[in-house]
């Protein structure tokens, strides 16, 4: 297990290349290589430990830790990969590519594509499916209309993008970026996010009422003033939008609506390992990088129309 209290501490434990290669080895396959192509646990290691070779005689290929991972084919060591997925993960509302790559010396542009990499690794990749008492609740990202620029003026104050949200009270949250807020888009979301014995609370919405028959839907009617039914309230989903919306303007400022999905996953995933201390979320992260991004992926265009990238001065 890894122990280190601040990023200095982890740049010192893994400033040797192969010091990050036997702990992500001893972390991914619990110190005993596992081939990547045919899944034998045989093999023996090539170039000074640097790589392996599968024992199997219908394989016989030379893989690395980093194969089938996010870190695959990449030119930046180890420790910067390291310490990159630190920073990500132990900043409440994250850290800029700009930022990132002057604190570990890269290019701003490198530091973007390895941001989205480990964004890849944040995303749940099987549904969370929340229990209980679930608030759910709707926000809309992205730049108002009279903050632009008069050339940048699209005549449209109503363009921004909308996240639906759903949260377990004082646990875990999810969050997907959707075309509309219509009855269709939010049945769906919940459907997908929420148990059938789940208690719905919302607001008065009238999206939620057909989902709400199922679930005991509480309604909190704010139009009313009313903020608390009982001991149910909209509160905690709330203050989530709160610290996404925080870290999108104050931090990164620009994010297209491409890209949306992944920086919604990338403060969920922080938020519901709110509770762990720095060093073991890292650790945990290091046991989902399997799934790689490359970059004609992650900048190609999206195939359906996307709204243009927006920009709002921090609140």
């Amino acid at each position: 297990m890894a122990q280190f209290k601040n990023l200095k501490d982890l740049l010192k434990k893994f400033s040797d290349e192969q010091a990050c290669r036997d702990f992500l080895v001893q972390h991914r396959w619990n110190g005993k290589p596992v081939c990547p192509y045919c899944g034998s646990d045989k093999s023996y290691k090539i170039e000074n430990g640097k790589r392996f070779k599968c024992a199997n005689k219908e394989c016989h290929k030379k893989y690395s830790v980093t194969v089938g991972t996010v870190a695959e084919d990449s030119n930046i060591s180890l420790s910067i990969w390291f310490g990159a997925i630190y920073l990500i993960s132990a900043h409440k509302k994250g850290i800029s590519s700009i930022q990132l790559g002057k604190d570990l010396g890269i290019g701003q542009k490198t530091a973007w594509f390895v941001l989205h990499r480990i964004r890849e690794a944040l995303r749940e990749k099987k549904a969370l499916l929340l229990t209980h008492e679930v608030q759910a609740d709707e926000t809309f990202i992205g730049g108002k209309d009279i903050n632009r620029h008069e050339r940048k003026k699209k005549g449209n104050v109503d363009d921004k993008i909308a996240v639906a949200g759903a949260q377990e009270t004082g646990g875990r949250v999810v969050t997907k970026v959707l075309p509309a807020v219509t009855k269709k888009n939010i049945v769906e979301f919940l459907e997908n996010t929420i148990s059938k014995d789940s208690k719905l609370v919302t607001d008065a919405n009238p999206v939620y009422y057909k989902i709400g028959i199922k679930h005991g839907h509480v309604v909190i009617n704010h139009m009313h003033h009313q903020y608390k039914v009982g001991s149910f309230h909209t509160n905690g989903m709330e203050n989530y939008w709160s610290v996404l919306k925080r870290g999108i303007y104050g931090i990164y400022h620009q994010v297209s609506a491409k890209h949306l999905q992944r920086y919604c996953d990338e403060f969920a995933y922080r938020f519901n390992s709110r509770k762990m201390k720095d060093n073991d979320r890292f650790e945990l992260i290091l046991g989902r990088l399997t799934g790689r991004l490359d970059y004609k992926t992650l900048t190609a265009k999206p195939t359906s129309d996307a709204k243009e990238a927006y920009k709002e001065p921090g609140e």
